[in-house]
């Protein structure tokens, strides 16, 4: 069960963004162009992560080597006591009759420890509940790990809509250029407006290559999850800017619940639990027993020997560590309610920004950007015809590459956010339209 919510949280994650994972993005300079061998999806994002040569990320590779820790751990755990072999010797080397050896007496004997209370099962019973808590553990840290390669493959997509703004930005620039230059040669603008305006190109043009050495971070960074230090790809990403409706943050809380955070308290009752009866297994004091044979140094004869001891007051000596443990295990569910409440915070959080975003970037989209698209058109048919100056039709482009990016900014962020409730829910709160033609499934 918890191997198939893991599945289907991780599923969710690769599926969750809603972009076309095959559309391609495009190098945009030479040098990136001669750098670049292939496209690189999210899905395979999670594979090169999931397996890269041959391994998986170290992350999930110290389960391995924790569980190899625990399974001895377990071993020894359910080992009895051991035999003590022993060998005596009285009356021997003293004074008198004891001189020498002639008065010695050798005994042999073979002593353990018979223990009681249930200590071996306790003993077991604690050793494998950690082992089995391993499991939902690693489950939580692959999904962790998923989200986070979703969040640096969306660095690397918000890079290239960054460029793509600022060659919209530049195309707009040369147009005020070309303006000013003609204004300038008819006798109807002084040279300085040409200036500013050539500044202003060489601005957004700064602006397009920050966008692309950004971009060379982003993907530096995505590839740094499976140990790759020199990236020759490109990310494939659809537009960020889709963002579809998800439930209300009454509903997404309800699916808390079966999240692997809150799956782990589970776990650890159990182990807690199985501390519990260890530690009231000490108060069943242990016996000790010994067997043996004595040679009797006098007439020769052998005799049997044997002895039996128990410690007392071992009850009054477990009682603090009863008393421990079963505090432990009563603050377990005060502990969860309080993880529960903080889960739901972050989501109840994540909610709401995701749908602030929604709600900026669907005005910006059908208010905000046709308004100053048609006023920048109708500025520059104004500034052609000498009616506005410069600085007024400069001012409606700044505008409109502004609104541009805060449009994008807010879609991010959005992403970002449903990354984190996806996360946090473990399910498919969206599914991409295209998801099945990628061969996704859950």
């Amino acid at each position: 069960m918890h191997m198939r919510l893991a599945a289907l949280a991780a599923w969710v994650v690769a599926c969750a963004l809603a972009w076309p994972v095959h559309a391609g993005a495009r190098a945009t300079d030479d040098d990136l162009d001669d750098q670049v061998h292939d496209t690189l999806t999210l899905d395979d994002a999670f594979a090169r992560v999931a397996s890269h040569r041959n391994k998986t990320h170290p992350d999930l590779r110290l389960f391995d080597t924790r569980r190899d820790v625990l399974q001895a751990e377990r071993d020894r755990a359910v080992q009895r006591p051991a035999f003590v072999a022993g060998v005596t010797l009285e009356n021997a080397l003293g004074s008198g009759e004891t001189a020498g050896l002639g008065s010695a007496e050798l005994t042999l004997s073979l002593a353990s420890v018979l223990e009681r209370g249930g200590k071996l099962d306790a003993r077991r019973t604690l050793a494998q509940s950690r082992i089995d808590a391993l499991a939902i553990e690693r489950e939580t840290t692959r999904l962790d790990l998923l989200a986070e390669v979703a969040r640096r493959h969306l660095a690397a997509v918000a890079a290239e809509h960054q460029r793509r703004i600022a060659v919209q930005d530049i195309a707009q620039r040369r147009r005020t250029v070309a303006a000013a230059r003609q204004r300038l040669q008819a006798g109807a603008s002084p040279e300085s407006v040409v200036f500013i305006a050539q500044a202003a190109l060489a601005r957004a043009e700064l602006e397009r290559d920050r966008a692309v050495q950004r971009g060379i971070a982003a993907r530096q960074h995505l590839a740094a999850l499976w140990g790759e230090r020199d990236p020759r790809f490109v990310v494939a990403g659809g537009d960020p800017l889709s963002l579809p409706s998800v439930e209300s943050a009454s509903v997404l809380a309800a699916l808390l619940d079966g999240t692997p955070e809150l799956a782990q308290f589970a776990d650890e009752r159990r182990i807690r639990e199985a501390r519990l009866q260890l530690a009231r297994s000490e108060a069943a004091p242990d016996v000790d027993w010994q067997v043996g044979v004595r040679r009797l140094q006098a007439d020769g004869d052998v005799a049997l020997i044997g002895g039996v001891s128990m410690a007392l007051g071992a009850r009054g000596r477990a009682e603090p560590g009863i008393r421990a443990a079963e505090a432990e295990l009563a603050s377990l569910e005060i502990e969860r309610e309080a993880r529960g409440m903080a889960l739901y915070s972050t989501l109840a959080d994540a909610r709401g920004r995701y749908a602030l975003a929604q709600v900026e970037v669907r005005r910006l989209r059908d208010e905000v950007l046709p308004k100053l698209a048609q006023a920048e058109s109708a500025a520059e048919r104004a500034y052609r015809a000498g009616a506005i100056s410069y600085l007024e039709w400069a001012q409606l482009q700044s505008e409109r590459t502004s609104a541009r990016k805060q449009q994008l900014d807010a879609a991010i962020e959005a992403q970002r956010a449903l990354i984190e409730l996806q996360r946090l829910t473990g399910q498919a709160l969206v599914v991409s339209p295209n998801a099945n033609a990628q061969g996704v499934s859950p």
